[in-house]
């Protein structure tokens, strides 16, 4: 049973991950507003993150100087407020299967920053270098795929749709305008650039304040006032501000407290007793399950282009995956347990938004 364990953990985190695309979808096109809900998603994770910090790092948290300080807010501005402010916009334009789709190319994407950045190498002369290039052209002939291909849609699993009979006439006529569904494919994948700046420049951050509980609390609590700022700018009526109970609330509930914490651990949990690539590999079943419950309970079409765009992301994930572990197992040495650490089964950090 023990070894079954981080398959199941591993299966029920990609539910997770669905539930967030699918209920996240229904929300918006019932009404709530992207910004706002960004908002109240950032304070729900802050409420759940503060009194955590406090109980475990409160006698050992590390020094904070300012300019700490101000490199983590602006890590927060990029990664956070502007990534998910700018991925919900692309949602909105989109679909939850697009949205799911997309995030297979977090890891590739990951990777070319850090290429550009020069914390990565790429060798062409070598198996696992031509494979990790291929990867990156895979991920970009998906997005265009996604973007400039829609083709004939799929048959729906069933007719009852429980999240789907409200969609808005607004929302409709962004799925059905082929102009708004390109604008918000290649929205989303500036969303996830900017996402894997975040997961770039995380690991430079963390050399400077090594808790990782307080940074994703402190960077979370600069995530709800920069986003309190940017809704407020962009919704000025007060009454979209207030929550029902319908899904806008459950979105924002779900979002804050079962994405942001639940998840967290369990993908910490994963990288501890399996190595961060296990966890990596697992990305593309979030977007079968996706597939399957945006027909159900969003009613959504789902279209030939956006599952072969799909296909090409997870093959350019495991290409640049399958490369870069076999660099780490010729590259790290064996524990003097002789087993392999870490850093040899993958130096791939998680990928979904906490």
């Amino acid at each position: 049973m023990d070894r079954k364990k981080p398959y199941m953990v591993l299966i029920f985190i990609q539910l997770i991950y669905t539930g967030m695309y699918v209920i996240s979808k229904a929300a918006f096109d019932n009404g709530l507003n992207s910004y706002v809900f960004v908002f109240y998603r950032q304070v729900a994770a802050s409420m759940l993150l503060v009194p955590l910090a406090i109980i475990f790092e409160r006698k050992s948290a590390p020094p904070l100087s300012f300019l700490v300080l101000l490199k983590i807010f602006m890590h927060a501005l990029v990664g956070i407020t502007l990534s998910l402010n700018i991925y919900n916009i692309g949602l909105i334009y989109t679909s939850a299967t697009v949205a799911s789709a997309t995030t297979n190319s977090v890891p590739v994407i990951t990777f070319f920053l850090a290429v550009l950045l020069r914390m990565e190498r790429v060798n062409l002369k070598s198996l696992t270098g031509v494979a990790k290039a291929s990867g990156v052209a895979l991920c970009l002939a998906g997005v265009m795929t996604i973007a400039f291909y829609t083709g004939p849609h799929l048959n729906p699993l069933t007719h009852y749709h429980p999240f789907g009979h409200k969609t808005s006439s607004t929302s409709i006529g962004h799925a059905h305008s082929k102009q708004n569904w390109i604008k918000g494919s290649f929205i989303m994948v500036a969303s996830n650039i900017l996402w894997s700046l975040w997961l770039v420049l995380q690991g430079i951050v963390l050399k400077e304040y090594p808790s990782k509980l307080l940074l994703t609390t402190l960077q979370c609590s600069f995530s709800s006032v920069q986003s309190f700022i940017v809704a407020m700018v962009f919704e000025r009526d007060t009454s979209r501000w207030k929550l029902r109970l319908d899904t806008g609330l459950l979105a924002v509930l779900y979002c804050g407290f079962i994405v942001t914490g639940v998840s967290f651990y369990l993908q910490t949990w994963c990288i501890e007793k399996e190595g961060p690539v296990f966890l990596a590999m697992s990305t593309p079943l979030a977007l079968i399950f996706t597939i399957i419950c945006s027909s159900c309970f969003l009613g959504e079409l789902i279209h030939l282009g956006s599952v072969l765009g799909g296909v090409l992301m997870v093959a350019g994930l495991y290409s640049v995956l399958w490369g870069k572990s076999k660099e780490n197992v010729v590259c790290e040495p064996v524990n003097e347990d002789g087993k392999d650490s870490v850093e040899e089964r993958g130096a791939t950090s998680p990928f979904h938004r906490v």
